[in-house]
């Protein structure tokens, strides 16, 4: 095997999408700072107890683990960033009032998400800890459109859904857990054998209203008839008052609901949303509420937020943008030419210095240069298909 190839599932960025991942990253922190959220960095790897506390089985078996030559414990290399900024807001800032993170950086995934994912995604998110109202919500999803408006998001679903549904339902059943994974596998794929089966010993109005669950999903009329046809209780009333309220609050025409996506059902406690887009193989984002992820750090504190699950997808649904402008200047040690392509620079202008009988090969539109005339240096248009 040739020695360059790289492991399935992950890819070397190169300079064209290296510049629009970039730039969008810029963007949505600058967007985010507008909202009040502070940035951190979290480690790429934690204790291995540490980094999954809070969380389900799929976030287990993404991880990459290892043991720490020096202490002889489990590491793991994270493959989301959500459980280590609740850790910081927890046990590292442990401040009283509402407190707004945000983080963007790479993960690693032990298994991609879906064929075409990388194992290297590049996550960008915000969280709002402290804050236990539906308004808290309403902000994270805000947030969330405008990050897909600032991608370039054509097409825009948002899906909402709610874990206190399921909840709602299986409230009497106290299903183990191995019986609860095949209820949550048949309703995420909408399998209504397979959701008979892992219902059989259940009571006759719970596996119909499991039934009606698996079918409970397109416009927002779904909460109307989600009133109608599942069994009346305060918890389902809830729930689906706070989606209506969060359908309400989304960009027109791009709510929609679906009741049986319960993708990380164990880690949330409230309403949940993942956001589509044309030409995304998958879910761009996923976020909602999960006040219980500060728990095994000592302090439960009311949690929202959000998730780009790859920088790199999300910055492949805008027009390429134009090369960038710059100016080639020949090199050589002469103050004043020094001085004008460090003024230049200075003003945000792209400056190529250039050796003699080379060509500037990269991704820049070469359209200006300097020469000397009339015994100074000149910024001057450049002839077409110059070197």
């Amino acid at each position: 095997m040739s020695n360059w190839l790289l492991p399935e599932n992950i890819s070397d960025v190169l300079p064209q999408e290296a510049r629009r991942v970039e730039e969008l990253r810029r963007a949505l922190l600058d967007l985010y700072r507008g909202f009040g959220y502070e940035y951190v960095i979290p480690p790429l790897i934690e204790h291995l107890e540490s980094l999954l506390s809070g969380t389900d089985a799929d976030l287990n078996l993404r991880t990459f683990k290892l043991v720490d030559q020096s202490s002889g414990r489990s590491l793991g290399v994270r493959a989301d960033a959500t459980p280590q900024t609740a850790r910081i807001d927890a046990h590292i800032l442990n401040r009283s009032g509402v407190v707004r993170l945000c983080y963007a950086g790479p993960a690693l995934h032990a298994r991609p998400l879906h064929p075409l994912a990388s194992r290297e995604p590049i996550q960008v998110g915000a969280e709002i800890y402290g804050d236990s109202g539906i308004e808290a919500d309403a902000e994270v999803l805000q947030l969330a459109a405008r990050s897909l408006a600032l991608a370039g998001a054509t097409e825009l679903r948002i899906d909402l859904g709610h874990s206190g549904v399921l909840r709602a339902i299986l409230a009497a059943e106290h299903p183990s857990p191995e019986r609860l994974d095949d209820v949550l596998q048949a309703l995420n794929s909408k399998d209504r054998t397979a959701l008979k089966a892992a219902a059989a010993t259940f009571a006759p109005v719970t596996r119909e209203a499991l039934l009606r669950l698996a079918d409970s999903y397109g416009g927002v009329a779904v909460l109307a008839r989600a009133r109608r046809e599942l069994p009346a209780s305060d918890q389902l009333a809830s729930a689906l008052s706070e989606l209506e309220q969060l359908a309400a609050r989304c960009p027109p025409g791009t709510a929609s609901i679906d009741l049986a996506d319960l993708h990380g059902y164990r880690y949330y406690t409230g309403a949940t949303f993942a956001a589509y887009a044309a030409g995304s193989p998958g879910a761009l984002l996923r976020g909602g509420r999960y006040d219980d992820i500060g728990r095994m750090f000592g302090r439960a504190r009311p949690a929202t937020g959000f998730s780009i699950v790859d920088l790199r997808e999300a910055a492949q649904l805008a027009a390429p943008s134009p090369a960038p402008r710059a100016i080639v200047a020949p090199q050589g040690n002469d103050p004043q030419l020094d001085a004008l392509v460090d003024t230049l620079r200075k003003q945000g202008e792209v400056v190529v210095r250039r050796a003699d009988g080379l060509a500037v090969d990269g991704g820049f539109e070469l359209d200006r240069e300097i020469r000397r005339i009339d015994e100074r240096w000149q910024v001057i248009a450049r002839a077409p298909g110059g070197r």
